[in-house]
């Protein structure tokens, strides 16, 4: 077994624009107290509390260090943080804006007479998504610097869907005489869909067959992934060396972060809150931390890196060598050493469990159990053909065969096929997406517009839902996380 020292080359600290987006520490510390630490503070300064209120900070020229950072006036006066007062100014000079709503509505800031210092001479993070249509008093222009204000009726990303001028329906015959009327895991879901037939995301309310509307891409979508926390979508496009962090509640990019090369697929680290993005062309893997959406590392590895996989204790890192078939596993808490999986053709997918790597064959159709210690092949299975997708679910591998348009259900322990499922649904099935936090698993394909879903627990599909759209990639969150916009 070979190991190598992973290059690690030079943490990537972007050029920020000046008031960078960093709440002072002892500030953050003030409202950790006063909430509980349940305030909200968005990687580009923006404030919510648990309430809902929305705070902007205002940077001073130059940040003040007192002993003991407290709170120096507030307006209305004499009020406590936990009294959510309009202004705060702190005795660094940091001040805190609360959004408003004037007489007509209007978002906008409090105007005091006489306004103070502190707030005539901040300013505004210049990387800052404000909320849209904020007016900023006349006096306080000077805040804004060359920050840009959307206006009530910038729809941001948003725009119409031009899917359904193209495609017809596909009316499915039931397979199934356990199919449900309602799918109540997809209640109150949105589905954001990557198709080849467009650029734009299309944007799906539950189980309706036709999008609501669409968010506007320059080119068509590589791979999308969710944040942890639901509320950004990150987004790698063909021809494109970045990756777009759009805010799904703004329906905005909020955030671009730019590469050296192509970027392809991501993967999100949930606990440790980062996102690891493959560059084959390059030979690189790039680290975000998604709690500032900065570039961390750029980690040289070996060969085309694809078919990226983490381990659920986020300690291992797999990857598969496009031009020699070579697996590769990359120590993340070590000292960032890879070693040598073994080589297995046409790697369509590569998962972790129960100590052992499983890879699919694409081309010969089979399945290469790996004991990870010994790094010995334990054995190799059928499954069904052109296998493209699979996923761990509790004690199951759920497989997908995309020309075989069938899911088989392997149980881990003794690594028996317990299920056979046939979707029926006569395309091209491609991928499997589970629904966080339940035993339902949606099965797209990339042909023809349905999705089957299928309950891995109970071992059968329980409905298949048409769709006016293919779709290549899929991404469910909860209505709750998408956009106020209606």
């Amino acid at each position: 077994m070979r190991k190598f020292l992973l290059i690690v080359i030079s943490l990537f600290i972007f050029t920020l624009p000046s008031f960078a987006a960093k709440i002072p520490n002892d500030v953050k510390r003030i409202l950790d107290e006063n909430f509980y630490n349940k305030e909200d503070i968005r990687f580009d300064g923006l404030i919510t509390l648990p309430d809902s209120t929305i705070y902007l900070p205002l940077y001073p020229a130059r940040i003040k260090k007192p002993e003991v950072v407290s709170i120096k006036q507030t307006y209305p006066a004499n009020k406590s943080l936990k009294d959510l007062p309009d202004i705060v100014i702190f005795n660094n000079d940091f001040v805190l804006m609360k959004v408003i709503k004037d007489k007509d509505g209007n978002k906008t800031f409090a105007n005091p007479d006489p306004m103070p210092i502190e707030v005539k001479t901040g300013l505004l993070p210049q990387d800052l998504l404000v909320p849209k249509g904020l007016v900023v008093p006349e006096c306080m222009k000077t805040v804004i610097g060359s920050l840009k204000i959307q206006t009530k009726e910038d729809t941001g990303l948003r725009v119409k869907s031009e899917i359904t001028e193209h495609l017809n329906p596909v009316v499915i015959k039931s397979h199934n005489k356990n199919l449900v009327k309602e799918v109540s895991e997809l209640k109150n879901k949105l589905l954001y869909i990557a198709t080849c037939y467009s650029k734009n995301i299309q944007v799906v309310e539950g189980e309706n067959s036709t999008p609501k509307y669409a968010l506007t891409q320059k080119s068509i979508p590589i791979d999308m992934k969710l944040s942890p926390d639901n509320k950004y979508l990150l987004v790698t496009t063909y021809n494109n060396n970045y990756v777009d962090v759009i805010s799904l509640k703004d329906e905005q990019i909020i955030k671009r972060i730019e590469l050296q090369s192509q970027p392809e697929e991501i993967l999100v680290d949930s606990y440790e809150k980062k996102a690891y993005v493959s560059s084959p062309l390059e030979s690189s893997i790039y680290v975000i931390d998604l709690k500032t959406m900065l570039l961390k590392q750029k980690i040289k590895v070996n060969g085309m890196c694809e078919r990226l996989y983490l381990t659920d204790d986020s300690t291992k890192l797999f990857y598969n060598d496009k031009n020699t078939g070579i697996v590769w596993v990359i120590d993340i808490y070590g000292d960032y050493t890879i070693s040598e999986m073994g080589t297995f053709p046409c790697v369509s997918k590569i998962v972790f469990t129960q100590n052992k790597v499983y890879m699919l064959s694409r081309s010969k159709n089979k399945l290469a159990v790996v004991d990870y210690v010994t790094r010995g092949l334990i054995q190799e299975l059928d499954v069904p053909k052109t296998p493209v997708d699979m996923i761990v679910h509790k004690n199951n591998l759920v497989i997908l065969g995309g020309n075989a348009n069938e899911v088989w259900i392997l149980d881990t322990k003794d690594d028996v096929v317990v299920a056979k499922m046939d979707l029926h649904t006569q395309g091209f099935s491609t991928t499997l997406t589970p629904i966080k936090n339940t035993d339902i698993v949606l099965v797209t394909d990339t042909k023809v517009g349905k999705y089957c879903v299928i309950n891995v627990s109970k071992k059968l599909i329980t409905k298949t839902n048409n769709l006016f759209i293919p779709v290549s990639r899929m991404v469910v969150i909860d209505k709750k996380y998408g956009s106020s916009n209606k």
